[in-house]
């Protein structure tokens, strides 16, 4: 086995041999003999995970459960650096760990404490407008369903709409204002002028925002969840090349995050919860759902004395037939033919 590997190893160590091996004599078999050793020595290191020891990665349960622990570490680390935009190699950013918590903090420690908590005060409206939504479709499904007799089908679908137009255009002003930033920044010439490039950046969420109030509120969450994605790797492009602040990419991932987690939520609770799998019922559908539920909520009975009678309603009426009290003449004519029968 070993003077097989000895030969395999050969010709690799030939090709990168140096200029003295093409020389002949004594110096040149010496010096093959320890090229060719060298890449022996380097086919049994691809199969150790140690070029020191020679020995596999993995030689117990507790070994490989720590490998596995330190891959994930690594890529948690390179995650951080990817969110942060590569920014904690900057001097102003020193990570006391080169880990995900120890690159998110150095970052997270240079934002501006105003401009945290309005971040997430900005927030607020969009995650209570993502329960609300949410609330309101269950109780329009059980509407739908003839479920919640308390409620109409068709109060509970237009409620169900304003709230779903409100998160839409607030999302909308949302995405509009984090593109305005980028003008700011131009403006004071944050990182040097830019020009077109960094206006049009701007300007793009904007457009985006807008033509979004101009769809179906499930359609028009989707494409600003879009939007928000799109604006943020941007964003993290920008932080890179230097335009923003270097706490910016991170900032807004997070940001974005909430924002994203909060329109997802409302597309999956109004998908499942809804009467529909989206928004909007025509005209006919409501009617139908209407007649279902009336058609399943309990009649309200009450004592009615005295003989009554049921009569075929008119044309015009909207019942089929009317119950009625009996009148008199008919109630003599009915006892004179019961006593001719007698």
């Amino acid at each position: 086995m070993y003077q097989r590997l000895v030969s395999l190893a050969r010709p690799f160590a030939l090709r990168n041999a140096p200029i003295l091996l093409k020389r002949p004599g004594h110096e040149a078999q010496g010096t093959i003999g320890l090229v060719a050793n060298s890449g022996l020595s380097r086919v049994h290191a691809r199969f150790a995970a140690s070029s020191v020891s020679g020995r596999p990665g993995s030689q117990s349960v507790e070994h490989a459960t720590q490998n596995v622990k330190e891959e994930l570490g690594n890529s948690l680390t390179d995650w951080a650096r990817e969110i942060a935009g590569g920014v904690f190699t900057v001097a102003t950013v020193k990570p006391r760990v080169d880990s995900f918590l120890g690159i998110t903090g150095a970052v997270a420690v240079k934002v501006p404490t105003s401009l945290f908590a309005m971040g997430l005060a900005g927030g607020l409206p969009y995650i209570a407008s993502a329960g609300t939504t949410v609330y309101l479709a269950r109780q329009a499904g059980l509407a739908a369903m003839g479920l919640a007799t308390n409620l109409d089908p068709g109060v509970a679908l237009t409620v169900l709409d304003q709230a779903l137009n409100f998160q839409v255009h607030y999302g909308a002003v949302l995405l509009s204002f984090l593109g305005a930033l980028h003008w700011g920044m131009e403006i004071a010439g944050y990182g040097g002028y830019k020009g077109y490039r960094r206006l049009c950046l701007g300007v793009a969420p904007a457009i985006v925002a807008w033509s979004t109030i101009t769809l179906e509120p499930m359609s028009a969450l989707l494409c600003q969840w879009l939007g928000f994605v799109g604006l943020w790797y941007a964003d993290n492009r920008a932080t890179a090349a230097g335009w923003t602040p270097v706490w910016y990419s991170q900032y807004r991932f997070y940001l974005s995050l909430l924002v994203g987690t909060c329109i997802i939520g409302s597309l999956a609770g109004t998908s499942y919860y809804g009467p529909v799998a989206g928004h909007g019922l025509l005209s006919h559908d409501l009617y139908m759902i209407r007649a279902e539920r009336n058609y399943f909520t309990p009649e309200r009975s009450g004592v009615v004395k005295g003989d009554i009678e049921a009569v075929p309603a008119g044309e015009d009426a909207d019942n089929y037939v009317i119950v009625r009290h009996k009148r008199k003449s008919e109630e003599g004519s009915e006892s004179q033919e019961a006593k001719e029968e007698q």
